[in-house]
């Protein structure tokens, strides 16, 4: 009989094995740090705009925020290439096993971490496990004043107060381009559709697709070599590869 230990190395054999289907590669040296990004992901996902007290109290609701650091003392400083961070959607991911109501949860067939937002009872447990910082918490059910419902994507849900919410990889724009090539009979086509932050990327420093497909312009890329994964020593797994120059 496996005992509890032999389960737990079976886990992480098949975390390890299992790094992501859908993944991304980020090229920081001609990432601008325009925000672009910023702006198509909160169109796409119906985001909403807290407000300038609410971003004072460090409540902003973005699922990708562009990070920037400064190396060197005065008057020699020097910022570091700007990083956009979104959520990692890691492989062995800390936010899952802490969530009691298991909002939080891994999608074998997509190899995702989604979240499930009926099932979110707001003990924000996830945002405190997570090493990227990339969750968001609904502190209350913000208002859109006309027009602005307008613009409202109707394939992503709206949340309401009191549930955590972060990225998904354009989850929506997966499964649409999925439903369309099973349709047709054939699988989906490399660079058939990308998600809202790539496309809206003025320096195509974001690539998007299936990692598990060797073929695939992001499988290659992030097997050249010379990307790093943020915080990959915590052995969270995470599915985005980071190019920076010397």
């Amino acid at each position: 009989m496996a005992t509890l230990a032999d389960l737990k190395i079976s886990e992480v054999k098949l975390s390890e094995e299992q790094t992501g289907k859908w993944g991304m590669v980020i090229d920081q040296d001609i990432c601008t740090g325009c925000q672009a990004c910023v702006a198509a992901c909160a169109m796409e996902n119906n985001l909403s705009f807290v407000g300038e007290v609410d971003s004072g109290y460090g409540r902003s609701m973005h699922w990708i925020r562009i990070e920037r650091f400064w190396e060197g003392a005065y008057p020699e400083v020097k910022m570091t290439p700007n990083q956009p961070m979104m959520c990692q959607q890691c492989g062995s991911a800390p936010c899952e096993p802490v969530c009691p109501a298991y909002a939080t949860m891994h999608s074998q067939a997509e190899q995702l971490n989604l979240q499930v937002y009926n099932r979110c009872v707001g003990t924000r447990y996830c945002a405190n496990n997570c090493p990227y910082q990339v969750r968001s918490f609904n502190w209350r059910d913000y208002e859109r004043p006309e027009p602005l419902s307008n613009q409202l994507n109707p394939d992503v849900t709206v949340r309401r107060r009191g549930v955590m919410e972060k990225c998904t990889f354009c989850i929506q724009r997966i499964h649409k381009a999925q439903d369309k090539a099973k349709s047709e009979g054939r699988e989906v086509v490399d660079g058939e559709f990308t998600t809202a932050c790539a496309q809206a990327c003025p320096a195509n420093a974001i690539t998007f697709g299936r990692v598990d497909d060797p073929e695939s312009l992001v499988s290659q890329l992030a097997h050249r070599g010379h990307g790093v994964k943020h915080l990959e020593e915590l052995g969270a797994l995470p599915s985005v590869t980071y190019f920076k120059g010397g």
